[in-house]
């Protein structure tokens, strides 16, 4: 489908890294990007695959997961609108180390390689901005790794509450996370057990920090809950 069915309006909006690029830039971009649409958990690729383009997520969620031993997942990124997915692989010349997985129905665009090296060569902001976000990507992956190695089951767990607090927002209500993920999602953040994962997450509910309904996780008591992940 075309790119301007899906991404030309958000583009117009000032959310896009190729908002970046010049008035003629953007007449060759539409000439070189394809949108395809994807379920919930569709693969959008996978680990060891080679990479198609420059991967930009347009509607929906996705999650970037790689498999550890005995086949259990770690996400190591979570993907909102307008976020680049997969790029790192593109640039470094490299399959894919890890997978990426809709978690629900999600429009996925890809530009081209070639049109992607020749922005990079020509158009020094853009450049720039992928630079920027590969930098922030870097210490995003340094902090987690610390995280995930360090702190308690019970520091793990807010941190990732409020990841995905901060990645996806809340409801209309201003406390319902704006993303329903599975427990098994939730385990797979903040690298523990689905088991643990339920047992504290109930934990939290009895502790009046959070509130559960089925998949939606409702964060009552949001300095109590900074207070748990700060101290680990």
């Amino acid at each position: 489908m075309l790119y301007s069915q899906y991404g030309l309006k958000l583009l117009e909006e000032n959310q896009s890294i190729f908002e970046l690029l010049t008035a003629e830039e953007k007449e060759e971009l539409d000439q070189n990007i394809t949108c395809t649409n994807y379920k919930k958990n569709d693969y959008v690729f996978k680990e060891g695959d080679e990479p198609s383009g420059m991967l930009f997520l347009s509607e929906g969620k996705v999650k970037i997961f790689k498999e550890g031993v005995g086949g259990r997942e770690q996400i190591i990124r979570m993907a909102r609108p307008m976020g680049l997915i997969g790029y790192r692989s593109l640039l470094a010349g490299e399959h894919h180390i890890a997978s990426c997985v809709a978690l629900e129905d999600s429009v996925i665009c890809t530009v081209t390689p070639n049109f992607v090296f020749k922005r990079l060569l020509k158009n020094p902001n853009f450049t720039f901005q992928i630079i920027h976000l590969l930098s922030v990507e870097l210490g995003f992956s340094n902090q987690r790794t610390v995280t995930l190695t360090q702190k308690h089951i019970r520091g793990r767990l807010a941190e990732s509450l409020l990841l995905l607090k901060d990645k996806y927002g809340f409801e209309s209500d201003n406390a319902t996370l704006k993303v329903f993920l599975s427990r098994e999602d939730i385990a797979n953040l903040s690298n523990m057990t689905t088991s643990n994962a339920i047992r504290t997450l109930s934990t939290f509910a009895s502790e009046k920090v959070i509130a559960i309904d089925g998949r939606k996780i409702k964060i009552m008591d949001i300095e109590k809950l900074e207070r748990i992940s700060r101290l680990g």
